[in-house]
């Protein structure tokens, strides 16, 4: 098994929007819900700072791959996309240090009320967002077929096309994008 140690850097804020089960209080409006609530759409690690999910990453490759549905030379129209899917693997997801529920960033978003797109009624929403981050993430790589070219062209798409968090590229929107700075290759004895 081999592992891609990649830097990945901001080109766009980072915007989350983790589901929560925050009870309401008694009276309370569906505003002031917000207004209280919207840190609780961050992720935490246990020492308070923010980090991605692993499976952020991982999607956001996945969906990349798809996307460009390159085929495998001398394998006819087979494209790579189902070793992405089913043969790369992302176990920890980064911490974003010094970037913690007291500093995070308040975004104001006028979004669907259901979070459909065109469904019709809007109302404003408010999501915890950092403007500027940088992460290491370690991809596992299972599947043989995936070349180091093959998977430098699918993370670059992911960062800038499909992007990672709430109102990425992949959804209609602009946050969440990145560039590849560094992919260090390593392996690991099974």
């Amino acid at each position: 098994m081999r592992t891609a140690t990649t830097t990945l850097e901001s080109l766009a804020p980072l915007s989350m929007s983790k589901a929560h089960q925050e009870p309401k209080l008694s009276k309370e409006t569906s505003d002031l819900y917000e207004e209280r609530t919207w840190k609780e759409k961050g992720h935490y690690a246990e020492d308070g700072n923010i980090f991605v999910p692993p499976m952020a990453f991982k999607f956001s490759l996945a969906k990349a791959a798809k996307n460009l549905s390159l085929q495998i030379p001398g394998k006819g129209k087979q494209t790579f996309t189902k070793f992405f899917e089913n043969g790369i693997q992302v176990i920890e997801g980064p911490i974003l240090h010094g970037y913690t529920r007291e500093t995070i960033r308040k975004q104001r978003v006028y979004a669907n009320a259901d979070g459909k797109r065109g469904s019709g009624t809007r109302v404003w929403r408010f999501f915890p967002t950092i403007d500027e981050w940088n992460a290491k993430v370690t991809y596992y790589v299972l599947a043989d077929e995936i070349t180091t070219d093959v998977f430098q062209q699918v993370l670059e798409h992911s960062g800038l096309f499909v992007g990672i968090g709430q109102f990425r590229p992949e959804n209609g929107g602009i946050n969440g994008r990145f560039k590849v700075t560094n992919i260090t290759w390593g392996s690991i004895k099974q």
